[in-house]
C-alpha cells in the first residue's frame, strides 16, 4: 500500500450507523507547497476521525463539521425565531441567552437554510489541507474515516501551477424569502493570470467567466477535469458533469468551443492566439445543470498537451521511439520505456505538466501498417504472431492484412484503440482463402476498462476451418478516420489469461466480523478455469472464505474476516488471484474498484489506487461468527437445507434475524434460531446448476433496559455483519 498520511486520529468506537458516503471534495486538488481550506460533502459523515490521502505528501486536519438543516428543522427554527421576535415586538427585553439563540438561528438558516440540489450531499467537513513542496505530482485519492466507517475515495490532484478557487457553494446564503441559493447565474468575470488551475462548482443555470491577457502567437491549452474527478453521478443524466468551455476574443466574439475531447466528455481546447488582448473563458454545464458535486478543475495556459502517440505502445523490455501529436511539445519524437513486466495497459506522462496517455505493452514482435492496403488484393502479409501499429488515415479507410493459416489453428485478432484514447470505433472482418466472410466483430465489453462508456474495441477468436491465406479487414464502424484514428492490432494464437477487479475499494470492518467483497474476472482468450483468491501479506486475523471464482463464471462474492485486535489506523489489503493455465500456476493482482452506476442504469468498475480497510471496533476472539461446517451446501430445487451457525451474542442482544444479500432468483432464507437457518430454493425460479456463495447478513435487537429510557423502535435492530460465505450448489 502507498503511504497514507494526514491522519487526525481519535478514539474509534462501534457505531450502528449507515456507511458514510463521500460525494465530492472541493477544491479537488492544489499546488505543491501550499495550505488551504477544502470541503468534503456527502452523507453520514458524522464524527470525522481521520482524513486519508493516498499518494504521499498531503496532510489534512479537520476544522469543522456541519450539515444541511432539514425542512422540518427549518420550520422549528423559524417558529422559535418568530416567538423570540414576537417578544421584542411586544416591548419585552430578551435575556442574553435568548439574544444568543436569535443570532444562532439566523446564522444557521442563512448558512444552511437553502434547499440542496441533492439531499445525499447534506453533510460537510471543512479541512485544512497542506501539500508538501515535494509531494507526488498527479492523481491522489482522499477518503474520510468517521466513527461509522470509511468512505469511498474521491480524486485529488496535486500540481505545480498556481491555483484559483471560487468560494465554496455551501457558503452561499439562501435567497431572501426563498430556500434557493442566492447564486448569481451570470457572475462578473474573474481576472486571472495563466498559467494556472481554475477550481469551481457549477450551480443551476450558472456560467463562470474568467478573463486573462494573452499574446499573439501563444498556443493556449484549456483542459477540463470534471468527469475525471467524479466519473459517475447515479441520478444525473448524463451521469456526470458535462462541462463546456467557450473562448471569446477581445471583441466578445466566440472563437473556440468544446464540449468534449474526442470521445471523452471532458473538453479540451487548443487555440492559437491571433492578436494581443484580453480574452474570456466561459465554463458551464451543457444542460445548465448545477449542484454541489459539479466540481471542475481547468488547466489554462501555454502548456504542453499530447493528443496522441504513434505507435501507441511497444515491446516489453525495449525502449520505443514514439512520435507525438499535440501542441507546445518540448521535444518530438521521444523514447517510451514500458514499465510493466507483463502485457497490458499503462499510463505515461511524457513531461511534467503534460497530460497522461494510455500505452500498451506486449511481448510480441512489432511491425507498422503500410499503405496502400485498402483492399484484400493489397493486403499486407503478416507473420504470426505480431503486434501491428496502424491508423485509419482518412474517412472510409480500411486496412487489410493477410495471414497464412492451417486448418484447426486457433487465431485471435484484438484491436486496442478506444482503450488507448483513440476515437476509432473498430470493426474486424475475417475472410477465408475463397474470400468468404467467416467472422466479424464490432464491439466487445471489457470490464477492466471501467471508465469506458462505449466499449468500441473489436475482438475475434476462432478456429480456422481450412489451410490457406486469410484476409483480415480493419475499419471504423462510423466510416470515420484521420491521423488520430490510431490502433494496435494483436494477431496471435490464444493467450489464456485473466484480470481481476475487487469491490468496494473501502471496507469498514468491525473487529472479528466478516464483510462481503465481490471479485470480477475479465477472462482473456478463452480461459475458463477456477480462480482462487488470496490475501497477500494481510494483517494477522484477516482471512477469506468462499474466495473462488468458479469455472465459467465471471464473479463471486466472498467474505473477508477482520482482525479481532484494535487497529488504530486504516490499513491496506492486497488480493491476488491464482489459476492453473496451460499447466502453469499464474498469479494476477486484483485492482481495487468501486461498482458505480451512471444515469440510473449502467454499471462500471471504476478503479481505485488502493483497497483500504478500517476496523471500527473490537471483539473477543471467541465472538467471531462462524459456520458449524465448512462443507458446501447442496440445495435442491423445490427443497431446503439447514445450515448451523456459531453466533455468540452478548446478553443485551436477542431476536436474531438472517437476510440474504443479492441471492439468485427463487432462493430465500428463514431464521430457525440464533444457531440455525434454513435455505430454500423455489422450483421453477431458482437457477439449477448455479454454483457460488450465499452471503447472509445478521442482525439482532437490543433488549429494552429495565428502568431506563426506552430504545426507539428505529434504533432497536443492530446490524452484526455477515456470516462467512456459504458455498452452495443448486441441483435438481
Amino acid at each position: 500500500m502507498r503511504s497514507c498520511v494526514g491522519l487526525v486520529l481519535l478514539m474509534v468506537t462501534v457505531a450502528a450507523a449507515r456507511e458514510p458516503r463521500l460525494g465530492y471534495v472541493y477544491p479537488a486538488g492544489g499546488q505543491r507547497g501550499t495550505s488551504f481550506s477544502a470541503v468534503v460533502g456527502g452523507a453520514d459523515l458524522n464524527d470525522p476521525v481521520a482524513v486519508l490521502f493516498v499518494g504521499g505528501g498531503v496532510q489534512a486536519a479537520v476544522l469543522a463539521q456541519a450539515r444541511q438543516v432539514t425542512p422540518e428543522e427549518q420550520r422549528d427554527l423559524r417558529d422559535r425565531l418568530g416567538r423570540l421576535q414576537a417578544k421584542l415586538r411586544d416591548g419585552m427585553r430578551l435575556t442574553a441567552e435568548e439574544r444568543a439563540q436569535v443570532d444562532a438561528i439566523k446564522s444557521t438558516l442563512t448558512a444552511f437554510g437553502r434547499r440542496l440540489s441533492n439531499p445525499s450531499l447534506g453533510e460537510f467537513i471543512t479541512l485544512r489541507v497542506t501539500i508538501a513542496a515535494d509531494a507526488t505530482v498527479g492523481r491522489h485519492e482522499v477518503r474520510l474515516l468517521t466513527r461509522a466507517g470509511l468512505t469511498n475515495p474521491r480524486a485529488f490532484w496535486v500540481g505545480d501551477l498556481p491555483e484559483y478557487r471560487k468560494p465554496d457553494w455551501k457558503d452561499v446564503p439562501m435567497g431572501r424569502d426563498s430556500m434557493a441559493a442566492a447564486n448569481d447565474a451570470d457572475p462578473a468575470p474573474v481576472d486571472v493570470t495563466p498559467p494556472l488551475v481554475l477550481n469551481g462548482q457549477l450551480s443551476p443555470g450558472c456560467v463562470d467567466h474568467y478573463r486573462f491577457a494573452a499574446r499573439a502567437g501563444q498556443r493556449l491549452t484549456v483542459a477540463v477535469k470534471a468527469r475525471d474527478l467524479i466519473p459517475y453521478i447515479a441520478d444525473a443524466v448524463p451521469g456526470w458533469l458535462q462541462a463546456t468551455a467557450t473562448l471569446y476574443d477581445p471583441a466578445g466574439r466566440e472563437v473556440a468551443h468544446a464540449d468534449n475531447y474526442l470521445f471523452r466528455p471532458d473538453p479540451v481546447l487548443g487555440y492559437q492566439i491571433p492578436a494581443d488582448g484580453t480574452y474570456r473563458l466561459d465554463l458551464r454545464d451543457s444542460l445548465y445543470r448545477g449542484r454541489e458535486d459539479f466540481v471542475y478543475r481547468v488547466t489554462l495556459g501555454e502548456l504542453p498537451f499530447v493528443t496522441g502517440a504513434f505507435p501507441a505502445g511497444g515491446r516489453l523490455g525495449q525502449p520505443t521511439t514514439v512520435r507525438l501529436d499535440g501542441w507546445n511539445l518540448p521535444a518530438n519524437p521521444v523514447d517510451w520505456q514500458p514499465l510493466a513486466q507483463a502485457p497490458g495497459l499503462q499510463s505515461w506522462q511524457a513531461w511534467p505538466q503534460a497530460n497522461e496517455l494510455p500505452m500498451q505493452a506486449d511481448a510480441l514482435p512489432e511491425l507498422d501498417e503500410r499503405e496502400p492496403n485498402d483492399t484484400p488484393d493489397q493486403a499486407r502479409s503478416v507473420s504470426l504472431p505480431a503486434m501491428v501499429n496502424g491508423r485509419l488515415d482518412a474517412p472510409g479507410d480500411w486496412d487489410c492484412f493477410a495471414v497464412e493459416g492451417r486448418a484447426g489453428q486457433a487465431l485471435v485478432a484484438e484491436v486496442y484503440g478506444r482503450r488507448l484514447d483513440s476515437p476509432i470505433d473498430s470493426v474486424l472482418r475475417l475472410r477465408d482463402p475463397t474470400g468468404q466472410l467467416i467472422a466479424a466483430n464490432d464491439d466487445r465489453d471489457d470490464q477492466a476498462a471501467g471508465l469506458q462508456t462505449h466499449h468500441a474495441d473489436s475482438y475475434l477468436m476462432l478456429t480456422l476451418p481450412v489451410t490457406g491465406r486469410y484476409t483480415l479487414e480493419l475499419g471504423d464502424a462510423q466510416q470515420a478516420g484521420g491521423p488520430a484514428w490510431r490502433y494496435r492490432l494483436r494477431l496471435s494464437a490464444p493467450r489464456p489469461d485473466f484480470e481481476l477487479r475487487v469491490t468496494p475499494s473501502s471496507l469498514t470492518m468491525r473487529g472479528g466480523a466478516n464483510v462481503p467483497v465481490t471479485a470480477f474476472a475479465q477472462r482473456r482468450d478463452g480461459f475458463d478455469g477456477d480462480i482462487a483468491l488470496t490475501l497477500v501479506d494481510a494483517p494477522r486475523g484477516c482471512a477469506v472464505t468462499g474466495a473462488v471464482i468458479p469455472s465459467g463464471q465471471d464473479r463471486v462474492t466472498f467474505t473477508v474476516s477482520a482482525p479481532t485486535q484494535v487497529w488504530p489506523e486504516p490499513f491496506g489489503l492486497r488480493i491476488a488471484g491464482r489459476a492453473v493455465i496451460a499447466g502453469h500456476q499464474t498469479s494476477r493482482a486484483a485492482v481495487p474498484a468501486d461498482n458505480q452506476t451512471q444515469a440510473f442504469s449502467y454499471r462500471h468498475l471504476v478503479p481505485a489506487q488502493d483497497l483500504l480497510a478500517a476496523v471500527v471496533g473490537r471483539s473477543r476472539p471467541d465472538a467471531r461468527m462462524q459456520l458449524a461446517s465448512d462443507e458446501p451446501v447442496l440445495l435442491r430445487a423445490g427443497g431446503s437445507a439447514r445450515v448451523g451457525v456459531v453466533l455468540p451474542l452478548p446478553p443485551a442482544l436477542g431476536n436474531v434475524a438472517f437476510e440474504l444479500l443479492e441471492p439468485p432468483a427463487g432462493v430465500s432464507v428463514a431464521t430457525l434460531s440464533p444457531s440455525m437457518l434454513t435455505l430454500s430454493a423455489e422450483a421453477g425460479r431458482c437457477p439449477v446448476g448455479w454454483l457460488g456463495n450465499l452471503i447472509v447478513l445478521v442482525s439482532a435487537e437490543q433488549r429494552q433496559p429495565a428502568g431506563g429510557p426506552p430504545i426507539p423502535d428505529d434504533k432497536l435492530r443492530v446490524p452484526l455483519g455477515a456470516l462467512p460465505a456459504i458455498a452452495v450448489e443448486i441441483v435438481r
